[in-house]
């Protein structure tokens, strides 16, 4: 019936709305390691910033591998 049809029709165009995410993904990769220039999301911790110089750059600090990074809350 019309009921049936009209919830077709909705579900259809409901679908043609879906988005990806893996442009906004690119976006917020906005933490550089100067030297190897891998990217990281905006919202890492020190941790994995350090996990990162600890076993591609031994003998780096966190101020020479990522000198804007800032410690957020």
């Amino acid at each position: 019936g019309q009921k049936a049809a009209m919830r077709r029709e909705k579900l259809a165009g409901a679908s043609k709305t879906a988005k990806s995410q893996l442009k906004v993904n690119e976006a917020a990769k906005t933490i550089q390691c100067k030297i190897c220039l891998q990217t990281f999301l905006q919202t890492v911790r020190e941790k994995a910033l350090e996990e990162h110089i600890n076993s591609k750059h031994v003998g780096k600090d966190l101020k020479t591998c990522f000198p804007m990074w800032t410690a957020s809350a």
